[in-house]
This record gives structure tokens, sequence and C-alpha cells, in this order.
């Protein structure tokens, strides 16, 4: 009788490169490094970039080689200069056509690469991602991504607006990166979503978001999602940013720039109610109506692309010298956001105005 022959071992392997920036992370990078190494498709190298790490990160980086299972390990001392810096770094240093992020903290279940790069190949998409589990205090829960930018007609709309695709769940073609030049180092958070906004601004480069539970985000002291504070002003300057481009895929931008402000300020409440901080929390609410007049000014006066000069020359959202139309749209949207803040803040304490929203049939 003859045995069959054993699989190919580089059928096993895809050419992927892992970018792993670290800070601090002698007690999780290990874990972070198993879980590439268990993959059922293996990616040809990581990369862990050190970004001035005070402890043994780079040393226990550096001692996992030996479990790494044939797939080459780099390993880069830096000194500080923020996650995003460490990831253009190990951009340059990587040899594959497809990069897949992974945080040093966090960790991919073993067909993460082999699921993501069967749905980047089956439908020609340039960046996939997907649902993951997010680790807080303990407490396991799921971030269903899928759900958020599949509804609707446009993903890049619902991207903008919801604001959230955990790194850790990217892979991403290396041309679209290097193309709009690799993440803005002077943004000191949010690097990541304003990557995925600049290289799917243009409508050209489709994306996908997968219904598949494939990672975990662990949240701790020193990750980049505890500083909200920082996290809230980063997210507030990108929303800005890519304003204007949403006239691509939708005719009223300012109504996505309004959804995306209140998401910013909502999930920044939600932020501080997790960390048992009452005053922040309700500061935060009553910094809404702030915010959105703000961006709204920014949006209204700021010079935009041609593209979109037919939007803000209409009469509803009008940049001419009319004064008077222009304070009269002032006062309604106030009103507006009187309501919202109202609804939003009462959202925050539901268990206590439950028969309200019962009410309102918001339940």
């Amino acid at each position: 009788m003859t045995l069959p022959k054993p699989p190919d071992t580089l059928s096993t392997f895809a050419d992927v490169s892992v970018v792993i920036p670290a800070f601090n992370a002698r007690e999780t990078i290990s874990r972070a490094l198993r879980s590439v190494a268990e993959q059922t498709l293996k990616p040809r190298e990581v990369i862990v970039v050190d970004d001035g790490s005070t402890d043994n990160t780079l040393e226990t980086a550096r001692k996992f080689e030996s479990q790494m299972k044939d797939i080459s390990l780099i390993v880069i001392k830096q000194e500080n200069k923020g996650a995003g810096a460490a990831r253009n770094r190990a951009l340059k240093e990587s040899s594959q056509p497809i990069i897949a992020f992974l945080d040093a903290d966090d960790e991919w279940f073993p067909k993460k690469l082999e699921r993501s790069l069967h749905h980047m190949d089956s439908g020609n998409y340039k960046l996939v991602a997907h649902n993951g589990y997010i680790v807080e205090g303990g407490q396991e829960s799921v971030i269903d991504c899928a759900a958020r930018y599949n509804e609707g007609s446009s993903p890049y709309v619902s991207l903008y607006r919801k604001g959230y695709i955990d790194t850790c769940t990217v892979v991403v073609k290396k041309d679209l990166l290097t193309a709009n030049g690799g993440f803005d180092e002077s943004l000191p958070n949010a690097q990541d979503f304003d990557m995925w906004l600049a290289v799917l601004k243009d409508g050209k480069a489709d994306f996908l978001v997968f219904d598949e539970v494939l990672s975990k985000y662990y949240v701790t002291p020193g990750s980049i999602m505890s500083h909200t504070e920082r996290r809230l002003a980063c997210c507030l300057e990108i929303a800005q940013r890519y304003a204007a481009d949403l006239a691509i895929f939708t005719k009223k931008p300012i109504l996505s720039l309004w959804f995306r402000v209140l998401a910013i300020y909502m999930e920044t409440a939600q932020a501080y109610r997790a960390q048992f901080k009452l005053p922040q929390m309700v500061g935060v609410m009553f910094r809404l109506p702030v915010g959105l007049f703000i961006a709204t000014l920014e949006f209204k006066f700021e010079p935009r692309p041609p593209r979109v000069s037919h939007l803000v020359s209409s009469s509803e959202f009008s940049t001419n010298n009319n004064h008077t139309g222009q304070h009269h749209v002032i006062f309604i949207t106030l009103y507006i956001w009187v309501f919202v803040i109202l609804i939003a803040y009462l959202y925050q304490f539901r268990a206590f105005s439950r028969p309200i929203f019962n009410i309102l049939g918001l339940n």
C-alpha cells in the first residue's frame, strides 16, 4: 500500500508581510507572534518594529524566531515616533505585495489569513477586513463591523460615518498604501482610520468587511484606544479632512459629516462611561453642539474641490453673502442639535428613561 505524499509546504504560504508595531509589549508580543505562526495559511514574513520600548520587547520578539515555523521574522528597533511611523518603517522593509496588520497586544485566530485572502481573491478587492472580539476588563464582546459597512448603497459612506475598522483585521494591497504616502505621522491617534479613508476615497478601490470573527483586540491602559481625549481630537480632524470627498458617493455630504461628528462624541462619552468617569462623560455630551457648529462652519466656508462646488453653492447650503439665509440655516440647525443632544443624553441613561424612549418609539 502506497502512502499519500504530504502536502507541499510551499502551498501553505502566501505572499503576505505581517506588520506589527510594538511599544512596551514584552508581556504580549509572544502571544501575537504565536497567533501568526499558527496560521493555516502562513505569511512569508513578519516585521516587528520596536518603537522605542523601555522594557524587553525587542529581546522577547527576537527570542521567538525559533518558533516561527519557517516564517521570516524581522525585528527592527527605532526611537519612539508612534504607531504610524512604526508601520511606515515596516512598509519600507516589507518585500511582499500584500500587507496584514497586527498590533503587539492583539491576536489572530488560525484561519484569519486563509479566509481574508479567499475573500480578497474571490471579489478582486484591494482591502478586506472582518469582525472580531474586543476584550476589555475581562469582558469579551463581538464588534460586528460587517453589519455597519454592508448596509446601504455605499460602504465608503458607512465607513466614514461609523468610523471603525480594527487594524488587526485588515489585509490590504501594499501598492494602495504606498501610493498614498503611508500613514500620516502627524496624527497622534487614529492614523489607521485616516489611511483607510485616504486609500478608498476615490471610489476606485473596492473593499469588503466580511462577517467572520477572526481576531481579538485587547483594550489595555497603554493601548491606543485608551487615549480618549486625544482620539476625540484626531477623529474630528479626520472627519473634516474627508467630508468633501463624500460628494462622490452621496448628494448631501454635510449630513454624513453631522452623523460622523455625533458618532465621535457618542463613542467618546461611552469610553468615559466604561472608565467610570461620569463628569468627563457629561462634559463631552455638552460639548457636542459646539463640535457640530464648528464642523458645519468649516464645511460651509472652506474652499472645496470642483466636484462638490455644485453642492455647497446649492440653495440648502449656500456660501454666498446672504446673511439672512445663513442665519436661518444656523438657527434651524441649532434647534436640531438641541434635540439630538437631549436624545443622546437620555440614551446614556436609558435605564432611567426607558418610558420616554418607548413613547418615542426608540426602544
